[in-house]
């Protein structure tokens, strides 16, 4: 009885550092929770008597329920969400906190977690456990029941696609981040003349079906117009985070993480000159994202 409290007061000391392991491994606060249920579960059934680190334990046992979990999400992978579960994100008196959820993804990192979530299972949780909580590589050997190496490997090459890499020189790179960055912040806030100042006067916006609404045209062409149909767009808007797609600066569309769409900004003299809104779910597995942030500018 009192190895269990024991237990019980060592599972509670290490919640919050629990929590966030399996969060940044699932990206949704609700199976976080229930990963914390499970790592509680295989605690109470295994001997943790003499332990010299239980957090060390319980974070191993951690990494072994999501990378299960992982492996089954993949195994059940359902299509890429429509554009139109953006209102489930939309505060509900009553209801569940998808708005907690998403604050909670936007304090890790929206963009790292739609790279993350392109991961292999195995990759995702060997990056999240070396590279953001430290775990030795000895370790996430036995979660990911590989070598020491081999798990190394799997780190470095998740590293690599979290990280990305650009072929846009330094200054050119600097500027188009701002461009995007101000576009960014002008859609957020329905600033219309901001877009106005962002936006190129022949800007040229273009979208497939998938990120369509009703009645929105395929084609938009000229800054009043792109701007006008931006500012009525706010709720959009406000999930959208920076990312490097395919080398350049560019934007996600990712409630609490999970990737609706992308938008390609190509900028030409200071300013948006056109913009490739992507929803299709083939379309959007061809391109490489990764975080922005991560590349020095």
């Amino acid at each position: 009885m009192d190895s269990q409290i024991e237990l019980a007061e060592h599972f509670e000391r290490s919640r919050k550092h629990l929590r966030g392991v399996a969060f940044r491994m699932l990206g949704s606060a609700s199976e976080a929770d229930d990963a914390l249920q499970e790592t509680w579960l295989r605690a109470c059934r295994s001997d943790f008597r003499e332990l010299s680190n239980p957090t060390g334990w319980l974070t191993t046992i951690t990494g072994r329920v999501c990378l299960d979990m992982l492996r089954r999400r993949k195994a059940n992978r359902e299509e890429t969400a429509d554009i139109s579960e953006i209102e489930q994100f939309a505060p509900q008196a009553g209801g569940p906190d998808p708005e907690g959820e998403a604050v909670l993804a936007d304090s890790v990192g929206l963009a790292l977690l739609v790279v993350l979530d392109r991961l292999s299972p195995a990759e995702r949780v060997a990056f999240v456990l070396h590279d953001l909580f430290a775990v030795p590589f000895s370790e996430i050997a036995q979660i990911v029941e590989r070598t020491p190496a081999a798990a190394k490997k799997m780190a470095s090459r998740a590293r690599h696609r979290v990280q990305g890499s650009t072929t846009v020189t330094r200054p050119d790179f600097a500027r188009q981040r701002e461009v995007v960055d101000a576009f960014l912040g002008a859609s957020r806030a329905g600033d219309l003349e901001g877009l106005l100042e962002v936006l190129a006067p022949d800007v040229v916006r273009r979208a497939d079906t998938y990120a369509l609404r009703a009645g929105e045209p395929k084609v938009l062409r000229g800054a009043q117009h792109v701007a006008e149909e931006t500012t009525g767009n706010i709720r959009r808007a406000r999930f959208a985070r920076p990312v490097l797609i395919n080398g350049s600066p560019g934007a996600v569309v990712a409630p609490a993480g999970r990737l609706l769409y992308v938008l390609e900004i190509t900028v030409r003299d200071g300013r948006v000159s056109e913009i490739d809104i992507t929803a299709d779910p083939e379309r959007l597995h061809e391109l490489q994202l990764s975080v922005l942030d991560a590349i020095p500018v």
